[in-house]
């Protein structure tokens, strides 16, 4: 395939455009988040320099995430002013298939959507590991843990319960733990607290109000209580509440294996799996919205560019809430039994399944371009 003088000037229109509108959100989202944080960074005290490498790490992820979006905009904005100008009309008249128009378009997408897939699977996630650090120490201190009734396998055959967790305070309330035999046909022992704190210092939990029953092979039980109790146990704090952002900072071989030992831990699994699916499925979305983008500005129609940007504008908020929609819908469906749907295929296929219905309305758009 040779690149001819019309490629290299969509090709480079193309990037230089993406690049320079891609630099302008970045500049207008940090003084948004910085004019929103200001008062807790100078009140908490944020170093100067830490500072402007959170704001890098900030424009590393920002970028990601709107990445689509902005590559939807570039194409609709440049391509519509060539529409205007009548510039297409020109090439398609002089003999261009519509198709062979649409080559530079793609040749583009593809160096945009190489360079999405390097930062959503190592760049990204080593960024926001600095910039969620930043962020537990100059900015959100406190969390709290929103869900209630936690069970956890935190070993085999060991399994603790927690009805609500307050993470500030490193306590959990109204805690349960049940340790049964290899073959998990028998209770071994039962302790139930009012409370348990964690002491991250020297690793251990603290209970209060303490019920300790054991259970023994010949049918007996030994009960004891005790006002408070210092004791090692198999889990940790992070083991039942986490931030969601931390999910962001690992890259995908580590993300498979936190999704593994969650699992393991008898937790729910959804969100993780659309994560680490989203971060191949989001670049490729680029394709699907060049398609549409393209068939879109290239009819010069009344209006002008406005219109275009405005239809652009239109569709990549539709796509966004489409996939958000499709996303939690995922997350929180429950799949019966008899369906031979293994382990994260409705995770994945609801990542993917924006791009495919969005590539139908595509293919329809380009059946209606200018040819």
């Amino acid at each position: 395939m040779t690149v001819k003088l019309l490629d290299r000037y969509i090709i480079r229109k193309f990037l230089k455009t993406f690049f320079f509108m891609l630099g302008v959100f970045c500049v207008i989202a940090v003084v948004f988040d910085l004019v929103e944080n200001i008062g807790r960074l100078i009140t908490n005290g944020a170093p100067l320099w830490e500072t402007v490498k959170y704001y890098a790490a900030f424009c590393f992820f920002f970028a990601n995430l709107l990445s689509g979006f902005i590559v939807f905009l570039t194409i609709v904005w440049f391509t519509s002013r060539l529409a205007q100008q009548t510039e297409i009309i020109a090439m398609l008249s002089g003999g261009m298939a519509f198709r062979r128009f649409l080559r530079p378009y793609f040749v583009a997408a593809s160096v945009l959507v190489a360079l999405s897939l390097l930062l959503t699977h190592c760049v990204v996630p080593l960024a926001n590991q600095s910039k969620l650090d930043f962020e537990m120490q100059w900015i959100h201190v406190d969390f709290h843990v929103k869900d209630q009734n936690l069970y956890r396998e935190v070993s085999p055959g060991t399994i603790a319960y927690f009805r609500s967790i307050t993470y500030s305070r490193k306590t959990g309330y109204r805690f349960q733990l049940e340790r049964w035999n290899k073959g998990n046909t028998r209770l071994e022992q039962s302790i139930s607290a009012a409370k348990g704190t964690w002491m991250e210092k020297d690793g251990l939990w603290r209970l209060v109000n303490v019920h300790v029953r054991e259970f023994n092979e010949n049918g007996t039980e030994s009960f004891k209580f005790v006002n408070q109790l210092d004791t090692l146990l198999p889990m940790k704090l992070d083991d039942f509440a986490q931030r969601a952002e931390i999910v962001n900072s690992m890259t995908t071989s580590e993300l498979s294996s936190y999704i593994e030992k969650v699992k393991l831990r008898g937790a729910d699994t959804s969100a993780f799996e659309l994560t680490k699916h989203a971060r191949t499925s989001t670049p490729f979305a680029i394709f699907v919205l060049t398609l549409i983008g393209v068939g879109i500005a290239a009819r010069k129609q009344r209006g002008g560019i406005g219109v275009h940007l405005f239809i652009a504008v239109l569709v990549g908020f539709t796509f966004v809430f489409t996939s958000r929609i499709i996303s939690v819908y995922a997350a929180t469906m429950t799949i019966p039994d008899f369906l031979p749907v293994s382990d994260g295929g409705i995770q994945l296929l609801a990542s993917w399944l924006p791009n495919l219905l969005y590539l139908c309305i595509g293919f329809y758009i380009y059946a209606k371009a200018p040819k």
